[in-house]
């Protein structure tokens, strides 16, 4: 059980960071980290984290699917002042973007604060905020269905 949850902590790690299209590669990818699995296993782990394929074919967390479509149909603009990032989005919208924000639970994000058009982000770091700030830049202009 231990080594699974292991695992699918790697797997989550890799599927934020990069763009994991099938699971042969997640199979590669976690053999060079040391996982023997094979690509049934990677399935079962596919199910138990309820990974989805965006249009273009890339693996994304569910809990990322949902921030990513809130982003793409609502945010406005993301700034960042040092470990800060502050999102703007529509009138009346940026309590719902907060909300999938802190559901992403996205490492070293400590929480957020929402007004009626603006999010205020604080995380641990500057560099934190700067990953947070260009990963919701990407997902500005999605398409997402």
């Amino acid at each position: 059980m231990k080594a699974r949850k292991g695992r699918q902590e790697v797997i989550k790690e890799l599927i934020r960071n990069g763009e994991i299209r099938t699971q042969g590669a997640l199979v590669k990818i976690l053999a060079e980290k040391g996982y023997s699995v094979t690509q049934a296993t990677v399935s079962r782990d596919v199910t138990d984290l309820q990974l989805k394929k965006l249009p273009g074919g890339i693996y994304v967390l569910r809990e990322d699917l949902h921030l990513m479509r809130m982003v793409s149909e609502l945010v406005l603009e993301v700034l960042q002042a040092g470990n800060f990032v502050i999102i703007k989005s529509q009138g009346g919208s940026a309590p719902v973007v907060a909300a999938a924000l802190d559901h992403a639970a996205i490492d070293g994000v400590y929480g957020s604060v929402s007004g009626d058009n603006t999010v205020l982000v604080v995380c641990d770091t500057d560099v934190t905020a700067t990953s947070l700030r260009e990963k919701i830049d990407s997902y500005l202009h999605l398409s997402i269905r």
